[in-house]
């Protein structure tokens, strides 16, 4: 239980992370911001207009199990993380596509807006039933 130590070498980097190790060859100033917040999870993805995603995460890719993966916090920190990523990329705007129910809906696109890049709209594409499920038969007495 508790925090696993890291014993760094003499040879290494301390300021390289996992997710910015690499440099982006791709680089983009406009893209969509595709968020799914469901109940249990919320998965965030970085598209170009074309609809070609470059970069994505979820809460439970970040570690997050159980609850806490539904939870604002988690999204706030996947939202983070795409910012940071977009940022590296040259991403100065988006439009926001936001998909479902969760808790996280809100937090996600939060976080991403508070590192500074522009948010052009916001659109929501949560799929609403026309008719629902089937009534249930009359009861028999």
């Amino acid at each position: 239980m508790g925090k696993k130590r890291i014993i760094k070498k003499a040879g290494q980097d301390s300021n390289k992370t996992a997710s910015g190790a690499r440099v982006p060859k791709k680089k983009i100033d406009h893209g969509i911001l595709n968020i799914e917040a469901t109940y249990n999870n919320t998965k965030v993805s970085l598209a170009d207009t074309k609809g070609n995603i470059f970069v994505w995460s979820s809460s439970g890719s970040l570690g997050f199990s159980g609850s806490k993966k539904g939870t604002p916090f988690a999204a706030g920190k996947v939202g983070d993380l795409i910012a940071d990523k977009g940022l590296s990329m040259g991403l100065k705007d988006v439009d926001v596509v936001i998909k479902g129910v969760g808790a996280g809906r809100e937090s996600a696109m939060r976080a991403f807006a508070a590192k500074g890049i522009n948010i052009l709209s916001i659109k929501d594409r949560t799929p609403v039933p026309f008719n629902g499920p089937k009534a249930p038969k009359p009861r028999r007495v």
